[in-house]
């Protein structure tokens, strides 16, 4: 068969899938995202619908219940289901990218035959857990401590910002194993909701994506058994900058989405709003407003794909990742910002979906890795 086929069939599939998100966003998603949106309401049997439809197991081979696809599969996906609402999207790149994978990178494969069916269908929502509340980027610093008791660990600490921190069925979590700040002091544990002393906390309420749930996880003399452990003890930290770089290629496609969605809602107000008895589209001001944001849209696309393709073909890529989360983070709020800027004063109510493009949009910069880490991970490389 020959590559050209082969690239053939992929592009068939992407579009294929494609398709099925786009119908099923208008379907399922669309009518309610305001009501999402204000209520901050995480709706789980939607999540349980794409998980029917083999969104949230995208990743995961066919003998553990997935899809088997890859990563050109799984950012067409969450590009059409941002470009109706991020929040549903940021949830499904969590599940998938993080929580998922990390137990498919690096699980054994006990761990994967009793988890991966699970979260790869919906039947279980997944977490995952690095951040805590006084160290972001400083994740070498955690406070959050495992320490070994015979077969088994007890975890006492807290993590925040976690994307189903509450709801989350099962969760990866990363605590230290070690001195702070010295190499190698985590480790990656797999823990089960129900299990005594993990619990959920606080639900931050948030300015954005707000139909996806941000909660922090909190951890009392937490025992696990020690086949909950990922990986070797020390590797917990190493493991996660490897999430990490599958991760950022999902922060931008949903910020590639996000971009989408707020650029198409203003060309097609532009085209239809008339004021001197012309539409605006053809004044200059805005032409060029339109011009600007289709070529950055075009230029986060290129290397959001760039990044996917090197992830299926199993070549580094975590400076890819990094540029392409970077820049198509900074271009959907660049474009959030422009499209409230074209709808004038209707851009700014929720009469109109720019205002929550536009609030959404901001966590890309943010969420796995700052902008600003992002720029210290491209200079380190490309100094190298």
């Amino acid at each position: 068969m020959t590559s050209e086929i082969v690239e053939n069939q992929v592009q068939d599939i992407s579009q294929l899938i494609a398709q099925t998100v786009r119908d099923f966003a208008a379907r399922q998603i669309q009518p309610f995202v305001r009501e999402w949106d204000e209520s901050q309401h995480f709706p789980i049997e939607t999540m349980r619908q794409l998980g029917e439809l083999g969104l949230l197991g995208i990743l995961v081979p066919e003998e553990y219940g997935g899809s088997g696809l890859g990563y050109r599969e799984y950012v067409g996906a969450i590009v059409e289901l941002a470009k109706v609402d991020g929040a549903i999207g940021l949830s499904m790149a969590a599940h998938n990218s993080l929580c998922t994978n990390h137990i498919l990178t690096f699980g054994n494969p006990e761990q994967k035959k009793n988890y991966l069916p699970k979260l790869a269908t919906g039947e279980w929502i997944g977490a995952w857990g690095l951040t805590e509340p006084n160290t972001g980027s400083d994740a070498g610093n955690m406070k959050t401590v495992a320490i070994r008791d015979g077969d088994d660990w007890v975890l006492n600490g807290s993590k925040n910002f976690i994307t189903h921190g509450k709801s989350g069925n099962i969760a990866v979590v990363i605590a230290r194993t070690g001195a702070p700040n010295t190499p190698h002091n985590a480790t990656a544990f797999v823990v089960e909701r129900g299990t005594s002393g993990f619990s959920g906390g606080k639900k931050e309420d948030k300015l954005g994506m707000r139909a996806s749930e941000t909660a922090e996880m909190l951890f009392q003399d937490c025992r696990i058994s020690d086949s909950q452990r990922l990986g070797e003890v020390g590797e917990g930290f190493v493991q996660s900058l490897k999430i990490l770089d599958g991760g950022r290629i999902s922060i931008a496609a949903l910020s590639l989405g996000i971009a989408m969605g707020a650029y198409e809602h203003a060309l097609k107000y532009a085209q239809e709003r008339q004021q001197f008895g012309q539409a605006i589209a053809r004044f200059q001001a805005i032409a060029f407003k339109l011009a600007d944001l289709a070529t950055n849209i075009e230029a986060a696309n290129l290397l959001t794909y760039q990044a996917a393709d090197l992830k299926d073909a199993g070549k580094p890529v975590t400076k890819e990742s990094a540029m392409a989360k970077l820049y198509a983070s900074e271009t959907a709020v660049k474009t959030a910002d422009e499209a409230v800027q074209i709808f004038g004063g209707y851009g700014y109510t929720k009469d109109f979906p720019v205002e929550k493009f536009y609030r959404d949009a901001k966590l890309c910069t943010i969420g796995e890795g700052t902008s600003e880490i992002q720029r210290v991970v491209i200079s380190r490389l490309l100094l190298q």
